[in-house]
């Protein structure tokens, strides 16, 4: 067994150090050209030998396969899997998991950072696999699906870390009793919480499936897998990487082990209800977020779910900039993000702007015409939209346009094969929350008429107290009425952004930096990552006995 926990100390003392700065660290490069040359192109052809063909999933053999995914921009994947029992999975995985638990933190925590220097290598195949699952395009792909989901799973390892290295190992005890004293040897012994299951996501499947998978590993726990039927690549090359890592270092594989199931028959259920599952991960529906709480109280559980992201303008110094800021917000990957902005609340009077008094109608038209200017260009348009990932979002689209005023509708674009729609715009009145009060997850968005940006920030704030929400942001010049709105939305949880116009975007995450979803709302019970997302998957046991002389 190599030393992998010094051979990559350096990379977890940084990751330590950037969770306790909050400051901007990356430890996984998003720019391609620093990759070796030629991996682009190997990770392209890596990924079409992977087509049409049973996927090999090494230790692992069944008598039937499962396989459906289909390209949002057209082609099947023909990819076939071994199809999973979920008993013969779960025994698995507790027994596997003994010897897993037993192993030293220090060595838990090497495997763990082997197994994402080498998922980072395979960047560029993973990065094809999300792109041609999710919809996502190229080089969100590569980014989101690559570096920047490993850097999430670093950071869960870097919490994990802090929290276990709270526990000494062992302790000489001694406490004063009169003329003598009493001296126990004491030893600590972290215990995990029983074989952890993943729930994958089918628009985000490594950004949001790593945290969960590297806290359950390095804190002892044996993982389960469990892909969206739509996006199953991404996470079994992710499973296969981490296996070969653990077979080389003397653990049996199945510390690890993928369970892709299909739409028409799911496993999920069965999964999470068994009893010896003791954590359960999950990202998706409020719907199917409510069964879990419903009927796993036995089990340690963490959510991210539905809500409604929304925007307060109430005024500006950069209206032009503030309206492309907004226009990329909406854009990006075609609105299919858990972070993207849909309720958009406008005095009904108008904003005071750089460019002078602009009413109602103006705020909605200059978003939309933001939206138009930046997608005017194909290839750009396709680079900002990617692709739409389910069918239904087409149909939530159609079933929005009757919701409101349209100010701006949504088209496809013209990429052979690909299912696309660029941002619906909709302008509504503050009493129709039937329509901009629900999650319509996609490229949806509502341009909301109130009284003033005090009523916009009330609504804003009620929302994502009553329906969840992960971010929000505001505009405003004026100092007083931004310091009066942050604690309204802190007592929220929900995440403000305030007068973004640059680069950077509401619906950006950045690890080791941002607290992304806060736990604090119904949008999700958990956040990634700080100490609570770690600190209750395992747990301390003390032995004792009277010390030798």
């Amino acid at each position: 067994m190599s030393d992998l926990y010094q051979a990559h100390r350096a990379l977890l003392d940084g990751a330590v150090e950037a969770s306790r700065q909050r400051g901007f660290w990356a430890a996984f490069s998003e720019n391609p050209k620093t990759y070796a040359e030629g991996a682009a192109a190997e990770g392209k052809a890596a990924f079409a030998a992977l087509l049409n063909a049973p996927f090999d999933l090494p230790g692992v053999a069944a008598a039937d396969r499962v396989g459906a995914e289909v390209s949002p921009f057209g082609p099947a994947l023909g990819i076939t899997y071994p199809a999973p029992d979920v008993a013969a999975l779960v025994a698995a995985g507790e027994k596997a998991g003994a010897a897993w638990a037993e192993a030293g933190v220090e060595t838990r925590v090497g495997i763990a950072l082997e197994i994402l220097a080498r998922l980072n290598k395979a960047s560029f195949l993973i990065a094809e696999a999300v792109e041609h699952t999710t919809g996502q395009a190229g080089p969100m792909a590569f980014q989101a699906g690559g570096p920047h989901a490993q850097d999430r799973g670093l950071e869960a390892v870097a919490y994990a870390w802090q929290e276990m290295a709270r526990v000494p190992g062992a302790v000489r005890w001694e406490k004063p009793a009169g003329r003598s004293t009493i001296r126990l040897d004491k030893d600590f012994h972290v215990v995990p919480r029983g074989v952890g299951l993943v729930i994958g996501c089918a628009t985000f499947p490594t950004w949001n499936s790593y945290p969960a998978l590297f806290a359950d590993l390095v804190t002892g726990n044996a993982v389960i897998v469990k892909p969206h039927p739509a996006a199953i690549l991404p996470l079994a090359l992710t499973v296969r990487v981490a296996r070969e890592v653990l077979a080389e270092e003397g653990f049996d594989p199945d510390v690890v082990q993928l369970a892709p199931d299909t739409a028409e028959r799911p496993i999920t259920k069965d999964l999470a209800a068994h009893p010896s599952v003791g954590i359960v991960d999950f990202t998706g529906s409020s719907v199917f977020g409510g069964w879990l709480r419903e009927n796993l109280r036995d089990k340690l559980l963490f959510t991210e779910e539905a809500g409604v992201n929304t925007i307060v303008i109430s005024s500006t110094k950069a209206f032009a900039a503030m309206c492309q800021n907004v226009a990329f917000s909406l854009s990006l990957y075609s609105g299919q993000m858990c972070t993207a902005p849909q309720t958009i609340f406008v005095p009904a009077g108008g904003i005071a702007t750089d460019e002078g008094h602009k009413s109602f109608e103006e705020v909605a038209r200059g978003i939309a015409g933001a939206v138009d200017a930046l997608l005017a260009e194909p290839a750009r348009a396709a680079a900002v939209l990617g692709a739409i990932q389910s069918s239904a979002t087409l149909a939530r689209i159609e079933a929005a346009r009757g919701l409101g005023r349209i100010v701006r509708d949504s088209t496809a674009l013209q990429v052979e094969g690909a299912r696309t729609a660029t941002p619906l715009i909709l302008a509504v009145d503050a009493a129709e929350t039937g329509a901009y009060l629900e999650e319509r997850f996609g490229p949806i968005s509502f341009v909301v008429a109130v009284a003033d940006a005090a009523e916009g920030v009330a609504r804003a704030t009620a929302a994502a107290r009553e329906k969840g929400a992960i971010t929000a942001a505001l505009y405003s010049v004026d100092e007083a009425e931004i310091a009066s709105a942050v604690p309204a939305y802190a007592r929220a949880g929900v995440a403000l952004s305030v007068n973004l116009t640059g680069g950077i975007y509401v619906n950006q995450s950045a690890a080791f930096s941002d607290y992304h979803v806060s736990g604090a709302n119904p949008a999700g019970n958990a956040c990634l990552t700080d100490a609570a997302f770690v600190a209750g998957r395992f747990r301390v046991v003390c032995v004792r006995r009277p010390a030798a002389a």
